[in-house]
This record gives structure tokens, C-alpha cells and sequence, in this order.
């Protein structure tokens, strides 16, 4: 069994090759998958999440991962989101590898929406927006212009003003200017493509200031109290998710169905669909796409083969 530590899953996996990796797997067909969400006893903010995903005759992976939001606040900072991933043989049940969780979730997190920008947002694409500062906001800038070559600038936006310049400033992105934004809504008027990264309760981005042909990244709210748009741009966009498997539980997509503003066949096409040709995406340079993350298991799964054969291939090439 192999053990791979945070610093091997970010060298491994490179934005490139595992976006490519997650294509290849969508061609293909849905493992079978389990989830489980635990709320810390007595109704604080955390959570113990536990997936698992089974592709029949080849693989299993389980993520065991601690949703701490208060992490980032301790006298020493930590990672707000922690655990591990295991794979395990298909076949047999054999243990395979185990490696980082928050590593591996950053990494698989920010190649899903990469793919769904590669998939839906215009070529000619040249500002993005993140709206939300922690740990997942600087890899979802690397997996961005990883796809989006034509991105020149990135801002940052956090309610937080200092933490969005730690981000900014810590960011290297070769050619593509990097920098924090106080205007949100100033920022969402000029991006093309807007990816939200935080764990909001209520609207971060408003539907009326999108320009047309923007394309609307939904990353960060994960539970059905949690909103980062507001129903305008559910109203005005397209409407695309990685996985129709309990697309619903997220507030983006779950309260707007709750109040009959959409239903789930408002949905064009999953991530399964969009790799596979079955559905054109974007059809015009004026669309509003809007692509909701909501993750699951497979995700996982395809992440943590993708880590085993490039660690493979390290070792070939010694």
C-alpha cells in the first residue's frame, strides 16, 4: 500500500494532466456511490463527512473528511477541511494507497470545475473572479487558467479584505495579473468567469450585474441552508451540473426548486453528458452558463487513480 503525504497529491496531480484524467473518466459510466454527512453533536458548524465510491471490478475509494469552518481562526491556523482518501482494490478489497484528504479534495474540486469551464466557458474568456479566500480559492485559479490560456487577470474578493490580499498576494500566475477587489459587485460586472469558493448562507453573486456570456462557477455551498447566487442567476443561466446524484442538496440548486423556480429538468446536462458529446454546452457567445459543484465519490475515485498511475509513472522515470 502506498501513503501519499499533502506535497506528493499537489506535485502528482497537476492541473493538466488531471483535468485531461477527468475527461477520460467521464466517457465512461457512474461508479455506484454512498454519502454520509454527520453535524457536530449539539448543533455547531462542523461537519464529518464520509464517501465512497464503487466502479465494479476495478476500484473503491472512501474519503473520510472534517469540515471545520472555524479552523482558519485558531491561534494556529489549520485547514478547514482535513481527512484522507483511500483506494482499495475492486477485485479483491486489497488496500491500494492512502493519501492526504484536504490535499486531494482541493485538487479534484478545482479539476471539476476546470473541466466544467473547459466544457461551457467562452475560449476567449480573460477575467475571473473568486469570490471567497480559503484554501480552495488559489487552486481554483491555478485549474482555471490551466484550461483557460486566454485568462490575463484574476481578482479576489473575500468579506474578509485582508485575507483576499494574502491570497492575491501569494498567487503565481506567470503572464496573468493577480489581484484583491473590495467591489464585488463592480468585479461581477466585468468577469467572464465568476468561481465561488465559500460557504455562504446567503446570495454572493447577483443575477442582474452578469454580463452576457459570463460563466457561473458554484463551488463552495454544499448543504441546502447554503446560497452563494441569487435566483437571478438561476433565472437567467443555463443550468449544468458535474452530477444530477443529489445535485438538489446544494442551496444553489435546491432552494430555487423548493420555490418552483426551477425543476431538476431545468438541468441541460451533467458532466457525463458534456465529456461524452451528448449534449453541446454552450451554443452561442452570449449564453449564461451556470455549472453547480457539487462533487460526490466518483470524483474521488477518479482523482485517487489518476494519483496511482502518475505515481507509476514517476517511478518509471526514476
Amino acid at each position: 500500500m502506498q501513503v501519499f503525504d499533502a506535497g506528493q497529491v499537489h506535485r502528482l496531480l497537476d492541473y493538466p494532466s488531471l483535468v485531461a484524467a477527468l475527461r477520460r473518466a467521464h466517457g465512461g459510466g457512474m461508479p455506484d456511490t454512498h454519502r454520509t454527512v454527520m453535524a457536530e453533536p449539539g448543533g455547531g458548524p462542523d461537519r464529518f463527512v464520509a464517501l465512497s465510491a464503487w466502479a465494479a471490478g476495478e476500484m473503491i475509494a472512501v474519503k473520510l473528511v472534517g469540515v471545520f469552518p472555524g479552523n482558519l481562526a485558531l491561534p494556529v491556523p489549520e485547514p478547514s477541511v482535513q481527512g484522507l482518501v483511500a483506494l482499495f482494490d475492486g477485485r479483491t478489497g486489497a488496500p491500494l494507497l492512502v493519501a492526504d484528504g484536504a490535499a486531494m479534495t482541493f485538487r479534484k474540486t478545482a479539476a471539476d470545475s476546470a473541466l466544467g469551464v473547459d466544457c461551457l466557458a467562452r475560449a476567449d474568456a480573460e477575467t475571473l473572479l473568486i469570490v471567497g479566500a480559503g484554501g480552495l480559492a488559489p487552486h481554483v485559479a491555478q485549474a482555471h487558467t490551466s484550461v483557460r490560456p486566454s485568462l490575463r487577470r484574476v481578482l479576489i474578493w473575500n468579506r474578509t479584505a485582508e485575507r483576499a490580499r494574502a491570497v492575491a498576494d501569494g498567487l503565481d500566475l506567470g503572464a496573468v495579473r493577480v489581484e484583491a477587489t473590495a467591489e464585488l459587485e463592480l468585479a461581477t460586472a466585468r468577469a467572464d468567469i465568476i468561481a465561488t469558493v465559500t460557504m455562504s448562507t446567503t446570495p454572493l453573486v447577483r443575477g442582474d450585474l452578469l454580463r452576457p456570456g459570463t460563466h457561473v462557477d458554484l463551488i463552495g455551498a454544499y448543504l441546502p441552508e447554503m446560497r452563494e447566487s441569487d435566483d437571478a442567476v438561476i433565472r437567467r443561466g443555463r443550468l449544468f451540473v458535474d452530477t444530477f446524484a443529489e445535485c438538489d442538496r446544494c442551496g444553489d440548486l435546491g432552494q430555487p426548486i423548493a420555490q418552483g423556480l426551477i425543476t431538476l429538468d431545468s438541468i441541460e446536462a451533467d458532466l457525463f453528458q458534456l465529456c461524452q458529446g451528448a449534449h453541446p454546452g454552450r451554443t452561442s457567445p452570449d449564453d449564461i452558463t451556470v455549472y453547480k459543484n457539487s462533487g460526490g465519490a466518483h470524483l474521488d475515485l477518479f482523482t485517487a487513480r489518476h494519483l496511482i498511475d502518475q505515481a507509476g509513472r514517476a517511478e518509471v522515470r526514476g
